[in-house]
């Protein structure tokens, strides 16, 4: 390898926005990848038949244009194009109904019925001041606001349980669009904060919606891999990173890993408190995915289902609740609460004529080698009679090989970590700067740093930015 100014290992969107943030900075940048393709969670694959393109994990975008690394990042001359389908997410229920988000605040409420006044109280100043709160929610949460007041509008409503955020809701629909947003939160609705997901995701439904990416998303790497080569930046795929002193030297070196990863590259030289707070850092649930190809749309009972890119499958709150509960029991729930994506809606690329791509997950145990295809199809096939018949091919995935995919997804977590609010507050430890490791030179740049998981960038760029600082760089407006 070339001597490069700066060095990151792990290619994921994190590891990607951090080498764009140094390059655009004017320094040059290699990025090492383990795995054969460049991407981490934010790969495309034909997983099941030929033709058939599947997101390998990340594959719906509602942060990606909320994200102040990517507002700043020419998508579209890299041949990304967003596509948002009409409905954002529907939720369905027993009986052919379904309740659903997308379009204004005021359009989802009248479908919301007797619960249409309290889902306009709980979403209009919030919809209204997005551009206000979601700055310093996607940033490294240790500056002062530049909204103090949207800020606390949003955080002290977040700070809540998700079940008391649903006792604002009456009918089975208004509390449905709660449990189907707090369940992103991989944690029992008692938790604290989970409320913060069932605000954030329909927030950003009414600003942004919730687009995927025109062939896959993959292609987003593809954009900002062919930016950072245009930069003099290179991708290196296939070499694995076992400890740091097998790097190049260099005057910085950013890690997309976890903390079980930073441990096994760098234990011996880490400082030993820092060491001990990353031995206690939590992973969340891990996910079972299944992939299908199928010879149609999937046969929703529900219409709003039908226009939805994203379906959450799990009945009512109660239903949602328990499932999210038992999975933070240890245990695999019979009816799981199961997200589930359908970009064939606004995407037709994505498979044959005529045909359709299919991806879904649930929640199970950290660590879980269980196969969940039969409970999560029952669950789909509760709401959309039918949909067997439709499977031509299927591809599970437990959390054990979800891991063996991506080693940062730590038994199946795919989100780096639990979303506790300890963890969202002091990710990966208690520290004023999250992302020094205490080994001069050296930053941690994964989800397993605020602000979390999501394909945003913004734990890469915020790592990139302390980096610059600390070599007496001035970063551009980009960086």
């Amino acid at each position: 390898m070339r001597r490069a100014d700066a060095i990151v290992v792990g290619s994921g969107p994190n590891g990607l926005s951090a080498a764009l943030t140094l390059a655009r900075a004017g320094l040059v940048v290699d990025v090492i990848e383990g795995a054969a393709t460049a991407g981490g969670g934010c790969r495309t694959e034909e997983l099941t038949l030929p033709g058939f393109h599947h997101d390998v994990c990340s594959a719906v975008h509602p942060l990606l244009q909320a994200s102040p690394f990517f507002r700043h990042t020419d998508l579209s001359a890299g041949g990304v194009k967003l596509l948002t389908p009409p409905i954002a997410f529907a939720h369905p229920l027993d009986g052919g109904r379904a309740a659903a988000v997308g379009g204004t605040v005021a359009e989802t409420a009248a479908g919301l019925g007797a619960d249409a006044a309290a889902y306009v109280r709980t979403f209009s100043s919030l919809v209204r001041l997005a551009d206000q709160i979601l700055p310093t929610f996607l940033g490294p949460l240790r500056s002062i606001p530049s909204s103090p007041v949207a800020t606390a509008l949003f955080g002290l409503k977040g700070l809540a349980p998700a079940e008391h955020l649903a006792g604002r809701f009456h009918t089975d629909e208004g509390r449905a669009v709660v449990a189907g947003a707090a369940a992103h939160s991989m944690l029992s609705f008692t938790t604290p904060l989970t409320s913060a997901f069932a605000l954030l995701f329909p927030m950003l439904a009414h600003v942004y919606g919730w687009p995927v990416v025109e062939g896959g998303s993959g292609r987003v790497v593809d954009a900002l891999t062919s930016e950072l080569e245009a930069l003099d930046g290179q991708v290196v795929t296939g070499k694995w990173v076992r400890r740091l002193d097998d790097l190049p030297p260099a005057r910085a070196t950013l890690l997309d890993v976890t903390p079980r990863q930073l441990l096994r590259l760098a234990a011996d030289q880490l400082p030993k408190r820092y060491r001990r707070g990353l031995e206690r850092f939590r992973y969340g649930p891990g996910v079972c995915k299944v992939d299908w190809a199928l010879a149609g749309p999937v046969p929703w009972q529900a219409e709003k289902c039908r226009q939805a890119g994203t379906v959450h499958v799990g009945g009512t709150f109660a239903e949602v609740a328990r499932s999210e509960a038992e999975v933070a029991a240890g245990r695999h729930p019979e009816q799981p609460f199961c997200l589930v994506t359908q970009p064939g809606v606004v995407d037709p690329t994505r498979a044959p004529a005529g045909r359709h791509t299919l991806w879904g997950y649930c929640h199970v145990p950290n660590g879980s080698d269980i196969d969940m295809t039969e409970r999560i199809e029952a669950q789909i096939e509760r709401f959309a009679p039918g949909f067997r018949d439709l499977v031509l091919a299927r591809v599970t995935t437990t959390a054990m090989q979800v891991e063996a995919h991506n080693p940062s997804y730590v038994g199946g977590d795919i989100g780096a970590g639990a979303a506790t609010l300890r963890q969202t507050v002091f990710r990966p430890t208690a520290k004023w700067n999250p992302y020094r490791t205490g080994i001069k030179g050296v930053y941690l740049c994964s989800a397993s740093t605020p602000p979390g998981g999501g394909v945003h960038g913004m734990c890469g760029e915020a790592a990139a930015r302390t980096a610059l600082h600390d070599l007496g760089r001035l970063p551009t407006r980009n960086g």
